[in-house]
């Protein structure tokens, strides 16, 4: 019987390991703690692909749990800190980019971009519009379905406002579908919490006048 050579074995489980852990590796997800879904993964990638294609612009998505930040920290450290930390990611970028950052645990979300893109991309509508509200819902949806719709709501709203600049259109695009979703979701939340705070001041007239 031939002696089985452990050291080949271990590099080959080794290589198939890598190969199964990296089978959704994505050009344009530098960073994402294992919270993206790989179906939401194929979609970015597809996106992304067409954008570079067509417009020569990558977009990136770089999340993360958390940044390992003391509870205690004070807000302008950790302002200066995730400054420091986003910095240090958009360094290693070329033009043209659009980044988006996002670290749940310590709720917070970012879009950075080259600044040829300045005019063209408007922060405010995609981060609230898009992002924000998927994240923030208070729902039965685990936190990684929740990121998962956040990331490629968001990855698909900075590719359509790239799009419509150009006037080119994108097939792999999930059109204005995720502005929608946002919109009836933010409305529900307020809904939910405006019902909330009427039900409480009735309970408490109540009680005022029983007394």
């Amino acid at each position: 019987m031939k002696k089985v050579n452990f050291l080949k074995v271990g590099v080959i489980l080794s290589l198939l390991l890598f190969l199964c852990t990296n089978s959704f590796a994505s050009k344009y997800i530098l960073n994402d703690d294992g919270l993206i879904d790989d179906r939401a993964k194929e979609k970015i990638e597809l996106i992304g692909d067409e954008v570079k294609a067509k417009l020569g612009v990558n977009i990136y998505l770089y999340i993360k749990a958390d940044l390992g930040l003391d509870e205690k920290i004070k807000t302008k450290d950790k302002i200066e800190f995730i400054k420091n930390f986003e910095t240090n990611i958009v360094r290693d970028l070329k033009d043209n980019y659009v980044l988006l950052t996002m670290a749940v645990e310590d709720t917070h979300v970012n879009l950075l971009f080259s600044e040829s893109l300045k005019k063209v991309i408007n922060k405010n509508d995609i981060l609230d519009g898009y992002v924000v509200p998927l994240l923030a819902s208070k729902d039965k949806n685990t936190l990684f379905s929740k990121v998962s719709a956040a990331s490629l709501n968001g990855y698909s709203a900075i590719a359509d406002s790239l799009s419509k600049e150009k006037d080119i259109e994108l097939e792999s695009n999930i059109g204005n579908e995720g502005k929608v979703a946002s919109t009836i979701l933010r409305v529900t939340i307020y809904f939910l919490v405006i019902t909330g705070l009427l039900a409480y001041t009735y309970a408490v007239l109540k009680n005022r006048k029983r007394k």
